[in-house]
């Protein structure tokens, strides 16, 4: 017995009967040999980690564009909250840490520079539209490389289901997914208050707000509240689920974020000039394909449509995008 099947025979004995076995996943989309040391749910978090998508992440808008401060969070950051949220729902419930933590690695990795208003941009002139969460799938099937020119992770059934459903309407099949799902929600909408309370776009009367006397006063007391809630209602069941009474003060708490911080003009006011950005590099290359990377430019000859235009500037950090439209748009002077 190599140490994958000793893992293996440990998740059989210590884990819920509602968790996902790694033996049992119903595999990917192309077949490979085990690995004799971790198990497949275990390599799919490797393959996330060591990605160059999600070293990517950390200089990609969380909420505030290209902040100068460094406590801000990133899509990075945002997602390290979102893995150690989630692991810590999965252990307590006896779930499949493991590929709760690769869904959580991965579950952001298709987001565009600035946020959700590149996300917004590129849907609306995209002619088949943009999701993040589908752009993410997108790149551990195909546009992220392996050794050997393999394109895609090749990860595992559970995982991608997972990385697709974390937001939306459909709900991923695994109990291990479907934690991810909801701790998206309670890190972002957490994290959110402080860095909004550091701008000066929220200020400390928001406290005296009545969901905060049901989910707590600060960010740790917060989130121990949902992560209690959900362990004690969902100990043993077949679904993940918190009690009205929390479920309601969070979707309180989202709705007055959304009010007051996602759409706050002082908040946004930078988005008119990233939208502009985005969509004019996507005008660019959609004229200009040769000048993309040489594999985008490969896609799109082989292709014949402008989803590879999508993909290049959607994987760009924000950083790297305002430099090429530097280097595209503003005239260099002489020195």
């Amino acid at each position: 017995m190599n140490i994958r099947e000793h893992t293996e025979n440990i998740e059989k004995n210590v884990l819920s009967k509602y968790a996902a076995f790694a033996e049992n996943s119903r595999g990917r989309l192309v077949s490979e040999g085990k690995c004799d040391i971790r198990t497949d749910f275990q390599r799919d978090r490797d393959r996330i980690l060591h990605s160059k998508s999600f070293r990517r992440l950390k200089h990609k808008t969380q909420v505030f564009l290209s902040p100068e401060g460094d406590h801000y969070r990133t899509r990075l950051t945002h997602t390290l909250e979102v893995a150690q949220i989630s692991r810590t729902i999965a252990r307590a419930l006896r779930l499949n840490e493991d590929l709760t933590e690769a869904i959580a690695l991965g579950h952001d990795l298709g987001h565009t520079p600035f946020g959700h208003c590149g996300e917004e941009i590129l849907n609306e002139i995209h002619e088949t539209g943009f999701r993040h969460n589908e752009q993410s799938l997108r790149i551990v099937d195909y546009l992220e490389g392996r050794r050997n020119n393999k394109r895609g992770l090749n990860l595992t059934h559970e995982v991608r289901d997972g990385i697709l459903n974390h937001t939306g309407g459909d709900k991923p099949f695994t109990l291990e997914g479907q934690i991810v799902k909801i701790s998206d929600r309670i890190a972002y909408i957490n994290h959110d208050i402080d860095d909004a309370l550091r701008a000066d776009i929220l200020s400390k009367d928001i406290f005296k707000e009545d969901f905060f006397d049901t989910l707590g006063y600060n960010h740790s007391e917060r989130i121990n509240t949902m992560i209690l809630d959900i362990v004690k209602n969902s100990m043993e069941k077949d679904e993940i689920k918190m009690s009205s009474d929390i479920l309601n003060a969070m979707d309180e708490l989202r709705s007055f974020m959304f009010k007051n911080v996602y759409y706050n003009p002082q908040a946004k006011r930078e988005e008119r000039k990233a939208k502009q950005l985005v969509s004019s590099l996507y005008e660019y290359f959609s004229k200009n394909p040769d000048k993309m990377s040489s594999l985008r430019y490969e896609d799109f000859k082989r292709s014949g449509s402008l989803d590879p235009v999508r993909d290049f500037i959607s994987g760009m950090t924000d950083r790297y995008a305002v430099n090429i439209y530097k280097e595209i748009f503003v005239p260099s002077f002489w020195i």
